[in-house]
This record gives C-alpha cells, sequence and structure tokens, in this order.
C-alpha cells in the first residue's frame, strides 16, 4: 500500500464530514487507506463515518488521549509506505497527494513534506513553514515579533528546504516516523509537530515545503484561540526546550519572562460576524434552482454577480465543482475586503466555512422547509 491518511478527530464532525469527502477524491486512483482516530467525540462523529464512510477504519478512543497518542495510535495501524498526518478541519485538492507522493518518490533522505496552507478566507498561512524556533526566536514570537520565526525565506508557491512544519499536514515515510518515535505523548496539545520536525531533522533527513498544492486549515475549528491556547502553547515551548536545548540559566530566565508576559498580555478575542450584503451561489451547473431555492430558505441567497464585489459570502457548490477549483476560486478573491467563503459539500445537508482562523467556523444546516 502507498498511503495511509491518519486523522485525529474530536468533536467536529461537519468539518471531518467534509475533510473526509476530499480525502475520498484524493486518494481515487492511490492505494491508500484512510484511518480515523476519533478522541471520545460527544458529538455524533463516529456515527456519521459509520454511515457516510464505511471504508473508513474507524479508532473509537474511550477517552481523549490527545494530539500525539491519538495519531500515534492511528500510524500504529498504517498499512502504507507513506503516511499523511491530517487535521480534521483541513480540505485537500484532488491532486494534493499525488503531487507530493510524486515529489516524495525522487528526493533522498527525505523527511516530512508539507504544504501551502490557506484559512478560510484564502489567506496563507505562514505556519505552513517555520525556522526552528530556539528559545531567542521564541521569545520574540511570542511577544509579537515573528519575521524569523516563519521560514520566509521561501516563497509560499515554491519548493524548498524548511526545518519546521505544521501538523495540521505531514506526509512522510511510515518507517521514519516509527524510527524517530512518533509525537512524543510528553505534549497533549501543541509544540508536538515541531518536536516530530526537529527529531526527524537530527536524525539526517531533509524536510520540504512543497507550495505547488494547496490545503485549506480552518485552524479555529479545531483549536479555539483564547487564554487556554496561550497556556498550552507556552507550556509546550517550555517542554520543547527542556528537551533539545542545553540550559542556560539567563536563557531560561528570558524564555519563563516572555512566556509569562505574553500569557498575561493576551486578550481573548471578540468575534463579531457580520451580515453580508450578497451571498452568492457558485455550481457548475447549469441545473441548480432546487438547490438554489434550499439555500435561498437558510441564507438568504443574493442575486447572482458576474464579478464578486466586496461584502459578499461566496458559496461553492461541491456537487459540481472540484475541490482544487473551489481553493483557486478562493485565492484569487481573498485580497477583496469583506469576501467570505463557505462551501456545500457533495451530498450534504449542511454548509460551512470560517471568517477567520481565530474562531470555530459557521455551519448552515439546510432544510427542505
Amino acid at each position: 500500500m502507498k498511503l495511509s491518511v491518519v486523522i485525529l478527530n474530536y468533536n467536529v464532525r461537519y468539518f471531518l464530514e467534509l475533510c473526509l469527502t476530499s480525502v475520498r477524491e484524493a486518494i481515487k486512483d492511490i492505494d491508500a487507506e484512510i484511518i480515523v482516530v476519533d478522541n471520545h467525540s460527544p458529538d455524533d462523529s463516529c456515527q456519521m463515518i459509520k454511515n457516510n464512510f464505511p471504508e473508513v477504519i474507524l479508532i473509537e478512543n474511550k477517552e481523549n488521549l490527545g494530539f500525539s497518542k491519538g495519531n500515534n495510535i492511528g500510524v500504529s495501524k498504517a498499512k502504507g509506505e507513506y503516511v499523511c498526518v491530517l487535521n480534521p478541519d483541513t480540505v485537500v485538492t484532488e491532486d494534493t497527494f499525488k503531487t507530493l507522493l510524486q515529489f516524495s518518490d525522487t528526493q533522498e533522505k527525505l523527511g516530512i513534506v508539507g504544504c501551502k496552507l490557506i484559512d478560510g478566507t484564502g489567506t496563507f498561512l505562514p505556519e505552513s513553514k517555520r525556522n526552528i524556533p530556539t528559545p531567542k526566536v521564541a521569545l520574540y514570537k511570542m511577544l509579537g515579533f515573528s519575521k524569523q520565526y516563519y521560514a520566509n525565506q521561501i516563497n509560499q508557491s515554491k519548493i524548498g528546504e524548511v526545518p519546521i512544519l505544521v501538523g495540521a499536514f505531514m506526509l512522510l515515510k511510515t518507517s521514519i516516523y516509527k524510527e524517530v518515535g512518533g509525537f512524543d505523548e510528553d505534549y497533549f496539545m501543541y509544540g508536538e509537530d515541531v518536536d516530530l520536525s526537529y527529531k526527524v531533522l537530527k536524525s539526517g533527513y531533509k524536510n520540504f515545503y512543497n507550495g505547488t498544492t494547496t490545503v485549506i486549515h480552518y485552524k479555529g475549528e479545531s483549536t479555539l484561540k483564547d487564554v487556554n491556547y496561550a497556556k498550552r502553547f507556552y507550556g509546550a515551548m517550555q517542554i520543547f526546550y527542556k528537551k533539545h536545548f542545553k540550559r542556560h540559566m539567563l536563557f531560561d530566565v528570558f524564555v519563563w519572562l516572555g512566556i509569562k508576559l505574553a500569557y498575561l498580555l493576551r486578550k481573548t478575542p471578540e468575534q463579531v460576524k457580520t451580515q453580508k450584503k450578497n451571498v452568492v451561489f457558485i455550481s457548475q451547473s447549469d441545473n441548480v434552482e432546487k438547490v438554489e431555492q434550499i439555500i435561498k430558505r437558510n441564507v438568504l441567497l443574493g442575486r447572482h454577480l458576474n464579478t464578486i464585489e466586496n461584502d459578499t459570502e461566496v458559496i461553492f457548490d461541491g456537487n459540481t465543482m472540484t475541490f482544487k477549483s473551489i481553493i483557486q476560486e478562493m485565492m484569487v478573491f481573498s485580497d477583496k475586503k469583506a469576501i467570505s467563503f463557505k462551501i456545500l459539500p457533495k451530498n450534504a445537508t449542511f454548509i460551512l466555512g470560517s471568517d477567520s482562523s481565530k474562531f470555530r467556523g459557521e455551519i448552515i444546516a439546510l432544510t427542505n422547509n
């Protein structure tokens, strides 16, 4: 088997359905399997998988074991030569895995491969490629100076070696994952992707960013950005430094002060939802009247526009559009102000999207009434 896609899920049933729909399309011509590890979600994620994706290998944990342990359980069951660790709040294109596997097969001493990630507004996520967060670099990052933290030396649409990749999408050989011990289970959430990337580097492999394929990462859906996030993130950084950097009292003091200061100054952002003047449904079918009528009853669908204007919400029809074309459209209009996007997944009775990577996405159930 060529590829195992491992998805760790916790309580994001609708985003998981969209993710699985995209992954199913992306592995059609690949000898691949999908493994979902559910960390005891209180929603109906597991039943949805059983009903809609019977081919998925589902592992139901009896408690929330955290990101590291949950993924390690999934990879332990993987049969693929390569494994892709994928967040449930992501959307891959139909050729994402083909592109990255073809690239991977040509590289020597290959470690982890990442790709271009955008959020739900089509905006590039700079954490797609990062430098090693030495205590000095991380301290600047925590205080709001992030230039050295991200691997800005590589264009977001190009290919190049980078030290650190993000855990939302990591593709590597299963044998290497196991060789370095997988995700360190001392981390419950956050920091484990930095740790894994660094362990792979120290083992003599090369990590690559490949910006020729793009994946949506809604981000805020599986990770709410609040004071609890800050506490866990900075705590994870402390674990990382204790493991990988020589202890130095002065550095320890600065890092500790930086963590405390960043935590104290951090404010929980307020989510403001504004009603868009125009809501546009984009489909590649000429016969969309029935779907439009259903959406109109739920979201007040506006007039069809020849060009997308500001203050507009765009709903893409996943029944007739490829995920690749949807993502391309999002990136084209991402520079316009007040444009937001939602997707109607194939055969689904809901639409979803996110106006910001800092907040939970919005899910709207569609009814015929």
